[in-house]
Parts: C-alpha cells; sequence; structure tokens
C-alpha cells in the first residue's frame, strides 16, 4: 500500500492530489504487532493514525469482562480524529492492532495546518463522524437488546427455578404430613398381654410408605397381629396402605376368623380399588390363654419361630394369594403353638432384599443366623437387634424397599 490510499480517504477526497500525496510524505510510519495497543480510553488525545495495511480493533471496556468491539479498520481508514478535534481530548475508546498493521501518524500541529490550508476538511470530518455515531449507535442498541434478551432468559429461568422451589417445599410439607398421619395409623404403644410381650419396627424406603403393622387387643383372650406390605412404595402405596390397614382393623372387629377376614378384605378391596395394586398380608390371632396362634397368609413372607434353646425354623407353609388381585382368593391357613420363651418373628420382603454396597441382599439365611443369637430376648429387643444388624449390613447402600418386623415372645 502507498500514498496513493490517501486518494481514497473520504477525508481527504477534496484535497487536491499532488497536495495529499506531498503531505503524506512527511508523515512518519509506524508499525505494531498483533494485540499491541495504539493508545487506551482515556490517554491524551494528540494523533491521528491512518491505517496503511493491516488491520486496528476500536473497543470499548477493551480486556474486561465487558468488553465491546465497535468496529474494525482497515487500509484507508483512520483513528483518532477526537483527541484532535476536542481541546485537550482524552481517548474515549482503546484501539490495538488485530494483526500486524503500519499506520501514518498525524501529530496535532501537523493536523492544525491542514484543516488551516484545507478547511473543508473540516466539513468532511463532520459528516465522518456522523456516520459513525449512527453505526456505534446501533451496535450500542443492538448489544442492548441482546443483553436485555438474555437478562430476560435469566429471569424467566430463575423464576421457572423459583417456582419449582417453591412446589418442592410444598410437596415436602405434604410429604412431611402424609408421613405423620400414616405414623399416626400405626400403634403408639403395644398391648400389654399376659405373659406375652410384642415389638416391631418400620423403616420406609421413602418418606411415605406401604408397609404396616398392628397389634391390637380383639377380648380378654385374644390380640390380632397383622403385617402388611402394599406393592410399590410412595404416596400411592401408602394410600393403599391406610385402606387396607382399616378394613383389616374394622373386619377383624366383627370376631371373625383370620382367613373370614382376609377374604372380606379381599372383596372390598377388588370391588372398591381403582387401581392395579395389591397387598401382601398375614393376620392372625393369638390367643393367651393356650399360646396358639392361628393366622391366614395372603402372599406374605412366611413366619420364622426362634425356639428356646436358640432353634429357627420357617413354618411349613402352602400357597397364598395376595388381596386386591382376583376376587376367589386360595389363603395360607395356619396355626402354631408357642411354648414359653419362644420367639414368633413377621416381617415384609424388604427385610431380606435389602442389599448391601456390592448389591448382595441380606437374605433370609442372615435373618435366622441373626434371630437364633436372641433366645431370652423381649419382642422389642429382637426387632431392635435384627434392625441394627440390618443396618450395618447395608452399610449406606440405598434401601430399596420398607422394611417392618413384628416379633410376638412368649415369656418363660
Amino acid at each position: 500500500m502507498d500514498e496513493s490510499v490517501f486518494l481514497t480517504i473520504p477525508l481527504f477526497q477534496d484535497v487536491p492530489p499532488s497536495d495529499l500525496i506531498k503531505m503524506v510524505d512527511e508523515l512518519p510510519v509506524e508499525t505494531y504487532e498483533p494485540g499491541q495497543y495504539l493508545f487506551r480510553d482515556g490517554d491524551p488525545g494528540d494523533k491521528l493514525y491512518v491505517v496503511r495495511d493491516g488491520a486496528l480493533e476500536i473497543a470499548l471496556a477493551a480486556g474486561t469482562p465487558d468488553e465491546l468491539l465497535l468496529r474494525t479498520c482497515g487500509p484507508g481508514e483512520y483513528v483518532g480524529e477526537m483527541g484532535l478535534i476536542l481541546p485537550d481530548g482524552r481517548r474515549t475508546a482503546t484501539v490495538r492492532a488485530k494483526v500486524q498493521s503500519r499506520v501514518w501518524v498525524m501529530g496535532r500541529v501537523k493536523f492544525t495546518q491542514v484543516l488551516q490550508r484545507w478547511p473543508v476538511i473540516a466539513y468532511a470530518m463532520v459528516s465522518i463522524l456522523s456516520q459513525r455515531l449512527d453505526a456505534t449507535n446501533d451496535a450500542a442498541f443492538r448489544d442492548l437488546t441482546e443483553k436485555n434478551h438474555a437478562l430476560q432468559a435469566a429471569y424467566n429461568e430463575l423464576k421457572a427455578a423459583q417456582d419449582q422451589l417453591i412446589e418442592k417445599e410444598r410437596l415436602e410439607r405434604e410429604l412431611k404430613v402424609a408421613a405423620d398421619i400414616q405414623l399416626s395409623i400405626l400403634p403408639d404403644v403395644l398391648p400389654s398381654v399376659e405373659g406375652f410381650d410384642f415389638g416391631a419396627r418400620i423403616l420406609p424406603a421413602r418418606q411415605v410408605g406401604g408397609d404396616f403393622y398392628d397389634v391390637f387387643a380383639l377380648d380378654k383372650n385374644q390380640t390380632g397381629v397383622v403385617i402388611g406390605d402394599v406393592a410399590d412404595k410412595g404416596v400411592p402405596s401408602a394410600l393403599f396402605m391406610a385402606r387396607a390397614h382399616a378394613l383389616i382393623m374394622a373386619e377383624a372387629d366383627t370376631g371373625r376368623n383370620a382367613g373370614e377376614v382376609l377374604r372380606l378384605v379381599n372383596h372390598h378391596v377388588t370391588h372398591l380399588e381403582k387401581s392395579a395394586q395389591f397387598v401382601t398380608a398375614l393376620y392372625g390371632i393369638l390367643n393367651s390363654t393356650t399360646g396358639e396362634f392361628a393366622y391366614a397368609r395372603a402372599g406374605h413372607e412366611p413366619p420364622l419361630i426362634l425356639n428356646p434353646d436358640g432353634f429357627v425354623e420357617r413354618i411349613p407353609h402352602g400357597p397364598g394369594m395376595s388381596l386386591g388381585l382376583w376376587d376367589k382368593i386360595t389363603l395360607d391357613e395356619r396355626s402354631v403353638g408357642l411354648r414359653p420363651g419362644s420367639t414368633l418373628l413377621l416381617f415384609t420382603d424388604g427385610m431380606t432384599d435389602c442389599r448391601n454396597p456390592n448389591g448382595v441382599p441380606f437374605g433370609l439365611e442372615r435373618i435366622k443366623q441373626t434371630l437364633a443369637t436372641l433366645a431370652g430376648h423381649s419382642g422389642q429387643e429382637v426387632c431392635d437387634r435384627l434392625f441394627d444388624a440390618l443396618k450395618t449390613y447395608q452399610s449406606g447402600a440405598p434401601q430399596d424397599d420398607d422394611v417392618t418386623l413384628v416379633a410376638v415372645h412368649a415369656r418363660s
């Protein structure tokens, strides 16, 4: 690029070519490497720069996260005129080399001489400044519009997140209320029966669960014992659990035997329930005078007996169908005698299915092995020790299902 580039610059379009070339010959040329600054915002303005070759970048807040690139100047374009026009003018933007660039440099004295000789340059400069101002305003407006859109989007996201947080807190409060209601369904204190004591523990996998139990007096010599496990977990199973528990308690008060009670409950559930949920249950009646426990099992885990000598056996069992699936069901109905010193253990499958960090389930054999060490303990001690053994085995691994235990201990 030679001095003829000045002939194409609008600022000097009214200067005779011969005079213009002579003027250019008198101007020094400076070279700037990529990223090198010609001047920064706020510096004293005493020079005008005309690009001979390369490219210059004009920016606001250069080198900060808020940097705004106004435009790029190529050969024939100039920067820095505002510092010469304004008395004691300060740079209003920062200029740096985008690539290696060479520029002609016109100082304040030379610029004043040029304006005095060719005043028409001032008119051209005003016209060019107006165009630049319009372009800058347009760029600033576009940038402001984009930032407004980004700010609105961020506000919308924040509002949505806040709404989600409020909804989450509302659901948590409702779940807390549901958990309190569910716990209120379970007995606060287990009954005291001559010759027997009882124990129970329950641990939902979620804030509310589908397991339930109860121990309640039927008459002077008979005590009802029930344990149940609704398929699935969470709020739906908790609602189903409340219905199943209420139905069993209502039918148990009629004085019917265990099998009749569960059949009536199944009849109610299959005719009233509109979902596909079902519940396994074991309901039995303990005669404290004879020590006989007569029960009906509807698809539930068969109970275990801890004998006084520490031997643990699983009560023989036949087929038993869950409640809520079919109108006609088959139940496993049996009677077992509890000798003094023995303990009957009822449990849900969450106990056997609970896994350690390696994914290995606790299993029936571990229940039997732990139970075998608890001969002579009360029903509540049996449940507590089994729960402690389970939590130790689980070792912080996620709980997949609700866990419930009920123990009936015949005192020696």
